[in-house]
């Protein structure tokens, strides 16, 4: 399809006269058109389409249409038909009343233009950008950032399922590409176990057999693979991704142990960040939190949060589940310094919060990063040495490290830590230490005869022991609480625009999902702002607003 950019143009009189009588307190849609004026053009948008070719409906306001579906929670034939026959949404787009919009399948080709081009981030700059001319938004100030969970858009398998239904998909996929020649060489048994969904078949609930059906399940498996991947097989099989999926998940659950295909115990298995769970989704991965497991992936909101200001969504940051939180607070500063919308504080929670983060925010961007620290065991409580690291004068200067009983160090030198990380490798003098009566009171293993300590870079360690110190006020402790609000942000993410379940397969467009959330929100929160409509109030149960004040 081809795009001829085109200035945006008045909107018609008559939608303008029908609006205005079919709502005369207005709507959201008006209102937003009425206040922020044209919020996205198809200049911005130019780069993707082709210049000849059958002309494409105006992607200046296909952008529109997206963010007003997220809005309101329709799915691409709702959102066709409202663009169709709703006034209010043609005044936001300046559309005639007898414009026929479009099929909805053009929504489904848009959004995959988008992920093509990382144009998720275009649609909410736009509204941002408005925002910012109408000095709703500025940069500096205060934010707060926190990230929940994402259920994946396939179903969650468990094993058996995960297997059968892998396998089943391989075998469609390489019975689509090449029938004959799967004719020729399935198993006839293949058809009465994979022909039909895995889910629709009853698996054993004795355990012997369902080991029993396991293996089954990965000799079949390692059969095709052997199949597809013999010289005399269509090499045109070896490329579908169906057949390359199976052949990992093959390596990660199944080994060969004296000819026979059995499962890899747990030990055997790769980590969560590489783990596949689902055929249908390759880009999932499982994460566990406490007790709770789940397959999807995990995002990250950052909003202002000045307290007489309308609070916007300025950064939407998916990841794989397995990501933890303690790496996302550079990821966050760097794109929000792109965009000029940093923050001078930033309250996060304990997950954000640790020495490189506190002291690269600060070094890098001039950013306060605010979160509870991890506390720190005391030591001797855990069967440790019971002098711990605050117990040791540290001289930078000199590179040495003085001990409670005023030993100097011996060895000051620069490591990697098993992340990759920097640190410090002290060591003190093994003959110093072996004479020391407190020694067995200094180290943790009974057979150690002398002291050695892992210090973080410079820059970290200060920023850290700054920061515990603050922490311990009464005034940052008040101050902390205004981080809470970002979880209302997130429940209305939820409970407005259904982000807790990814309505796209993969990372990419789930990533376009939520930037479409945080543009949904921001709108919303305009609009509400321009009503003068009160934020919601934190509920509390009846029976928590009788507690005692003790």
């Amino acid at each position: 399809m081809s795009m001829q950019p085109r200035e945006p143009g008045k909107i018609p009189a008559e939608t303008v006269r029908v609006a205005r009588a079919a709502f005369p307190k207005g709507s959201l849609a008006i209102r937003v058109r009425d206040e922020l004026g044209v919020l996205f053009t198809d200049k911005q948008f130019v780069g993707l389409f082709a210049a000849r070719g059958k002309p494409a409906w105006s992607p200046g306001r296909l952008a529109m249409v997206l963010v007003l579906q997220f809005v309101e929670g329709l799915t691409d034939r709702q959102a066709a038909e409202a663009v169709r026959a709703r006034i209010d949404w043609k005044y936001a787009l300046a559309l005639e009343l007898t414009d026929p919009g479009f099929d909805f399948s053009v929504l489904s080709e848009f959004r995959d233009r988008l992920v093509s081009a990382d144009g998720g981030w275009a649609v909410l700059d736009g509204i941002l950008a408005a925002a910012r001319e109408k000095r709703l938004l500025r940069g500096g100030g205060k934010a707060r950032t926190d990230s929940t969970h994402v259920l994946s858009s396939a179903r969650e398998l468990n094993w058996l399922e995960r297997v059968g239904e892998s396998l089943r998909a391989a075998l469609n996929a390489v019975a689509r590409a090449e029938p004959e020649w799967v004719g020729a060489h399935a198993l006839p048994e293949w058809f009465t176990h994979y022909a039909s969904r895995i889910e629709d078949s009853r698996f054993p609930k004795a355990q012997a057999r369902r080991v029993e059906v396991g293996r089954r399940i990965g000799a079949d498996g390692m059969r095709l693979l052997r199949m597809v991947w013999t010289d005399g097989a269509p090499p045109a099989l070896r490329v579908l991704p169906e057949a390359d999926f199976l052949r990992q998940l093959w390596v990660q659950s199944f080994h060969l142990v004296d000819g026979e295909v059995e499962r890899r115990d747990p030990k055997d298995r790769p980590p969560g960040a590489k783990r596949l769970v689902t055929p249908y989704d390759i880009e999932a991965r499982g994460s566990v939190k406490r007790d709770t497991f789940r397959d999807g992936f995990k995002v990250h909101l950052t909003e202002t949060c000045e307290p007489e200001t309308v609070h916007l969504v300025t950064d939407v940051t998916t990841t794989a589940a397995t990501v933890p939180d303690d790496r996302m607070a550079a990821v966050v500063h760097s794109r929000l310094a792109e965009r000029d919308l940093l923050p001078g504080e930033h309250w996060v929670d304990t997950g954000y919060a640790n020495a490189g983060a506190l002291a690269a925010a600060r070094r890098d961007h001039q950013v306060a990063l605010h979160g509870p620290l991890k506390s720190v065991t005391v030591p001797h409580a855990r069967g440790e040495a019971t002098h711990g690291q605050d117990a040791f004068t540290i001289d930078w200067d000199n590179q040495h490290v003085t001990c409670p009983n005023g030993v100097t160090s011996t060895q000051w030198h620069q490591r990697r830590s098993e992340y990759g990380l920097p640190v410090i490798r002290v060591r003190f003098s093994q003959a110093t230490c072996r004479t020391c009566p407190q020694l067995r009171g200094c180290v943790n293993s009974p057979k150690a005869e002398r002291r050695e300590i892992n210090l973080r870079p410079r820059d970290e360690y200060e920023a850290l022991q700054q920061a515990r110190k603050l922490q311990e006020t009464d005034e940052w402790k008040a101050r902390y609480k205004i981080r809470a609000g970002v979880e209302g942000t997130i429940s209305q993410a939820v409970q407005a625009c259904g982000l807790r379940r990814s309505r796209y397969r993969g990372l990419a467009k789930t990533s376009l999902q939520h930037q479409l959330t945080g543009a949904a929100i921001n709108l919303i929160r305009i609009d509400a702002w321009l009503t003068d409509k009160p934020r919601a109030r934190t509920r509390t149960s009846p029976l928590a607003a009788l507690r005692p004040a003790a």
